[in-house]
């Protein structure tokens, strides 16, 4: 089922749903819709109520076995209060999408201890050309439970495709970035840096300690916003239990280059003995890899870097 936590299906046109549905159909799977998904209101979305409200039916249908977020946006923080923890633990379902949804995949596996998958909109599957990558490891994530490994897309976009689907513009991908070298183990915690720091410190924030902590962030963003935001989480009490950290890939836009990030990573005593991995194939580009938020990975990083994706 799709649903509308951030902002609302209305934004998606239908030429992006059809093809989604489309893509989603190579996979098996059959899509329906949230009662409320196509409400928006002046901030693009819906309210509480009515998000509250898809959000249970969705968890509580027995015929649904996964749920799909329409899109990312603004104010999922909003329906935290609101949740029925208790109904979401005792109705397991795969709960996917990334961005401002981040917040709610984090605090539903810390409240309930349900895996869930930092991974593609619903949205994201609308896209004609550039999608092999994203569907492959989205199914390896989500149709078996067996671990594989994750290694670096051949190719990476960050264009409009959704105004014009043919109009796509591939860039050659040198490959994940190491800064530190290592080995890790741990569970899965993260998303998008500024919509995880809206729950650290609160009671919807998994404990990171023994965690690989998974950061990406979105838009035209500088290496100052980067410092004070990455700052911020090596500030919290229990950082010094996290085991790695990978980095998904910044956007064009954004006016970081890769010198800085690792200047910037380099400058923090924390990170020092830990594997550090850098541009990465989840977050604002495509394609993505999914990723299980409280599921066990293994971070590689000697001559290349990879992942191992264990329990998920």
């Amino acid at each position: 089922m799709v649903i509308a936590p951030s902002y609302s299906l209305s934004i998606v046109s239908r030429s992006v749903r059809l093809i989604a549905n489309d893509s989603l159909a190579s996979l098996g799977l059959s899509v329906s819709y949230g009662e409320n998904a196509e409400q928006s209101n002046e901030y693009k979305s819906s309210p509480v109520t009515t998000r509250i409200s898809d959000i249970h039916r969705a968890f509580a249908d027995k015929e649904i076995k996964g749920i799909l977020t329409a899109i990312g946006g603004f104010n999922a923080n909003q329906l935290l209060k609101h949740l029925d923890w208790s109904l979401l633990k005792n109705n397991p379902k795969i709960f996917c999408g990334y961005s401002d949804i981040s917040v709610l995949l984090n605090a539903i596996y810390k409240k309930t201890g349900l895996i869930t998958y930092l991974g593609p909109h619903y949205s994201t599957f609308g896209q004609l050309k550039e999608l092999s990558y994203t569907l492959d490891y989205f199914k390896k994530c989500l149709f078996s439970d067996l671990s594989f490994p994750i290694i670096a897309s051949q190719s990476w976009t960050d264009d409009e495709w959704w105004l014009n689907q043919e109009d796509r513009h591939p860039i050659n991908n040198e490959g994940w970035l190491i800064v530190n070298r290592g080995q890790a183990r741990g569970t899965a915690i993260g998303g998008n840096i500024s919509s995880l720091l809206l729950i650290a410190g609160t009671d919807y924030m998994p404990d990171i300690r023994g965690s690989i902590l998974f950061l990406e962030e979105e838009g035209i963003y500088n290496i100052n916003e980067f410092d004070r935001e990455l700052e911020s989480f090596i500030q919290l009490p229990n950082f010094s239990g996290v085991r790695g950290l990978v980095i998904g890939r910044f956007q064009q836009k954004s006016s970081l280059t890769e010198k800085e990030i690792i200047a910037l990573i380099k400058s923090k005593s924390e990170l020092d003995k830990m594997p550090v991995v850098i541009q990465a194939d989840f977050g604002h580009t495509n394609p993505m890899f999914t990723i299980p938020i409280g599921g066990l990975v293994e971070l590689t990083a000697n001559r290349t870097a990879t992942l191992t994706i264990i329990t998920h």
